[in-house]
């Protein structure tokens, strides 16, 4: 509706018997002359007073300056022949007087107004403007403060008052609202009575004077419907998320355990709790590791330790014996041998030199590798003369000792057993060298099983070189001769040196 310039209103009646001048107490317009349909009522405009047209019905137009919304409310009574009379909305019946008196709905209407809007009463009803926007009142407009109250014009002086019948009419309530015992206007719970439109899936939340539709938590309203939020998608859980119907539930992976949050997720230090490692617990984020001691293995299960045997892993760990333990392992040496302080190699014992031995007075104490040797005194054969401890001498003027060597030697020497081949193991040299002379070193007996052999490494020497390894414990004799051969004097002469060697049990 567009705006007009005024709040202004007429009062009129024209009807038998009321004269004409009586009609219209005023009446401007400045709209279009015609009848307009607003609200509730009529508002019925005519040309100006004076037109020979009669009004059917009281009219009342109200309309406000510089606003875009216009109330318009009609007002209207019965002609004086109907056969009831009764009052419009906004107005109530004065039974005493028989008068419409108008109705202050900013008192009775709690509310009238929201917004910071002001109300503003009016003859059959009001106006909700802002508080900051001007009002312009016509000339028979009534003050706000002072709403109007006063009689509506009595009929003609010449006819008597007609005697209606009163008819009492309820006080309409707004929408969402309805009249109690008291005759008040109380808000309708639309969501009790089930009087809403809300959707099966929704929710209704009563309001004042009305009622809102939602949703429960973890629904959203897309057109009309309440669907379920997939909260999982949004990362609500800091691990494992399951969606279910309007809501979510938060789980850890094992090893992790739920906060009171609801949400994150904390490490379970299963060491502390129970331990379920033989030997040492480590914990780890979401987890544990059993660690063993030094001398176990951990087995398959993860949990369990057993004892390692370190004396598999190889044949060297120890010199001689490797003995296995519960969690480690030790080297061991055999009789006539102590264990070094590296723990693993063993070395001989001098018998001899610690007086360890058995040997008798007259005997010589020969100390060996894992051992030692009681050597009895030498015995000269004949036509041998003993001339020292170890060596027999055959005199050259006796017949017996033509072919026989001069001298025999005795020496003693050990190898261990099992010794790397080929090895330089003696050597032999002639002490006086005659001119003109050369020698010739062989072996002369006990080498039957061809594990030596002589090597000459010079005019006057030679060395004794085995050539198989041999296994002990064993007890070798060589008689190793030197032939001394001189063209010059046309002399041919020997000597033996008789060699006992003693292969030890042990290869160290």
């Amino acid at each position: 509706m567009k705006p007009v310039e005024e709040v202004w209103f007429s009062l009129g009646y024209l009807g038998p018997p009321w004269p004409p001048q009586s009609a219209a107490l005023q009446y401007e317009h400045k709209a279009s002359h015609h009848c307009a349909h607003l609200g509730s009522g009529r508002a019925l405009f005519t040309p100006r007073p004076g037109s020979s047209k009669r009004l059917g019905h009281l009219c009342r137009l109200l309309a406000l300056r510089r606003i875009l919304t216009v109330t318009i409310l009609a007002l209207c009574l019965p002609s004086p022949g109907n056969a009831q009379q009764q009052c419009t909305n906004g107005f109530d019946l004065d039974r005493p007087s028989g008068q419409c008196l108008d109705i202050d709905e900013c008192r009775t209407i709690p509310e009238a107004c929201r917004g910071d809007m002001m109300c503003v009463n009016q003859n059959g009803g009001y106006l909700c403007i802002p508080r900051t926007n001007p009002v312009y009142r016509g000339p028979y407009s009534n003050p706000y403060s002072n709403p109007y109250s006063g009689p509506y014009p009595a009929a003609a002086p010449p006819l008597s008052a007609p005697n209606y019948p009163t008819i009492s009419r309820p006080l309409i309530c707004r929408f969402g609202y309805q009249m109690d015992e008291s005759n008040q206007c109380v808000d309708v719970d639309e969501c009790a009575t089930d009087s809403h439109q809300c959707n099966p899936t929704q929710i209704c939340i009563n309001t004042e004077g009305g009622y809102t539709c939602s949703c429960t938590d973890g629904y959203w309203l897309l057109e009309g419907q309440c669907l379920d939020i997939d909260e999982c998608r949004y990362g609500y859980c800091q691990q494992l998320c399951a969606n279910v119907p309007g809501s979510y539930s938060c789980t850890c992976n094992p090893g992790f355990t739920l906060n009171e949050d609801g949400r994150s997720c904390q490490d379970v230090n299963e060491c502390a709790t129970e331990n379920p490692c033989v030997q040492t617990c480590v914990n780890t984020y979401g987890s544990f590791i059993c660690r063993c001691d030094p001398g176990y293995e951990l087995e398959e299960d993860g949990i369990h330790c057993s004892d390692m045997d370190e004396c598999s892993f190889s044949e060297f760990l120890c010199q001689h014996e490797c003995v296995n333990q519960p969690g480690t392992y030790f080297c061991s040496c055999p009789p006539g041998y102590i264990l070094l302080d590296d723990n693993r190699s063993c070395q001989d014992i001098n018998e001899c030199e610690h007086r360890n031995h058995t040997c008798i007075l007259q005997q010589t104490c020969y100390n060996l590798q894992g051992g030692f040797k009681c050597i009895d005194p030498i015995r000269c054969e004949e036509p041998y003369l003993r001339i020292s401890d170890n060596r027999c001498m055959c005199p050259a003027e006796n017949p017996g000792c033509r072919d026989q060597p001069f001298t025999i030697l005795y020496r003693d020497m050990d190898v261990v057993s099992g010794r790397s081949v080929p090895a330089d193991i003696f050597q032999m040299q002639a002490t006086t060298r005659y001119p003109g002379a050369y020698y010739i070193f062989q072996i002369k007996s006990g080498n039957e099983g061809r594990e030596f052999y002589m090597r000459q490494t010079g005019p006057i020497s030679a060395t004794l070189v085995m050539t198989r390894p041999i296994k002990g414990p064993r007890d070798i004799q060589l008689d190793l001769e030197m032939i001394t051969v001189n063209t010059v004097i046309n002399f041919r002469g020997s000597s033996v040196i008789r060699l006992r060697i003693y292969v030890s049990q042990y290869p160290f």
